[in-house]
């Protein structure tokens, strides 16, 4: 994978709403469906602990650039899409992982759903867990369940982005000096709700050998 990335690329906030907002192009690669199957199909088949780990950090060595170059323009619904997706919600927790952590806090407390434990985070779920929770979810994708690996991404987004909009509406209420917060959790709500969406629909494909 793009053996010219050496460093971590460090990845602005605007850009995680800015992928996730793009439109799919209407002709995806081989390549990303190619590579993303080959990837997946021979860790699954011999998953070595090492080589889990080393796919689970790829890109805190090699940047998310690597990962994107391949299956940033895949559509949602395909196997490079949704791992690609993967990667970013990991990249995108570790990058602020006390935001998000204080999110899903917030969001344990004002949603009413199973999600939380189907995420599978602890509580309290303070920036280490999140981290934590990544890559556990990353690692599953490799060398457990896919489609519950893909579930658990899905609740963990649907409880951020309760969290995000809540936040959003605390914001609205009291911040008068950055009148921009509001829309940026708002966005960010959003977004997670996109991704939680994609992942459900991704881990449906998966069982009924639907995605490819």
């Amino acid at each position: 994978m793009a053996a010219d990335f050496h460093r971590p690329t460090r990845f602005p906030p605007n850009m995680f709403e800015g992928f996730l907002g793009a439109e799919d192009p209407a002709h995806v690669s081989r390549l990303a469906h190619d590579t993303a199957a080959a990837v997946l199909s021979r860790v699954r088949a011999d998953p070595d602990p090492e080589i889990v780990a080393r796919l689970v950090t790829y890109t805190d060595e090699h940047g998310i650039d690597a990962i994107a170059e391949l299956w940033s323009q895949a559509s949602p619904k395909s196997l490079p899409g949704v791992l690609w997706r993967i990667y970013l919600l990991r990249t995108m927790i570790r990058q602020d992982a006390e935001g998000v952590s204080l999110a899903f806090q917030r969001g344990t407390e004002v949603s009413r759903t199973i999600d939380q434990v189907v995420a599978g985070a602890p509580t309290p779920a303070g920036p280490a867990e999140v981290r934590d929770l990544a890559d556990t979810i990353l690692r599953g994708v490799f060398a457990g369940d896919f489609a519950a690996a893909l579930d658990r991404a899905a609740a963990f987004c649907r409880v951020a982005s309760a969290g995000f909009a809540s936040l959003a509406d605390d914001a609205d209420a009291s911040d008068a000096v950055h009148h921009d917060r509001p829309g940026v959790l708002t966005t960010r709500a959003l977004r997670l709700t996109e991704l939680a969406d994609e992942f459900g629909a991704c881990a449906r494909l998966w069982r009924h050998d639907g995605l490819d």
